[in-house]
């Protein structure tokens, strides 16, 4: 299974940006969202490295609340 990872841009230089999710930052590439207008405070999804598409802060933040959920149970021991 793969994961797109829902990041803030924070800077940009030419094709590559500066984003940050959960405290994390990454250097992450633009080229393939280069015909979007894309902005310090955008968010992206970020695959490999990659940003995929733009999404709006709303989006962003109801992926993460899925991820959390996800990892929550994960991270709890199985019923007995």
């Amino acid at each position: 299974m793969c994961l797109g990872i829902p990041m803030q841009i924070k800077s940009i230089d030419g094709f590559t940006a500066q984003c940050e999710a959960k405290g994390i930052q990454r250097e992450v590439s633009l080229f393939m969202l280069q015909h979007e207008a894309l902005q310090p405070d955008d968010f992206v999804v970020v695959h490999v490295g990659y940003a995929i598409q733009k999404v709006t802060p709303q989006e962003a933040r109801s992926a993460w609340e899925i991820y959390d959920e996800m990892l929550a149970k994960m991270e709890s021991p199985p019923d007995a």
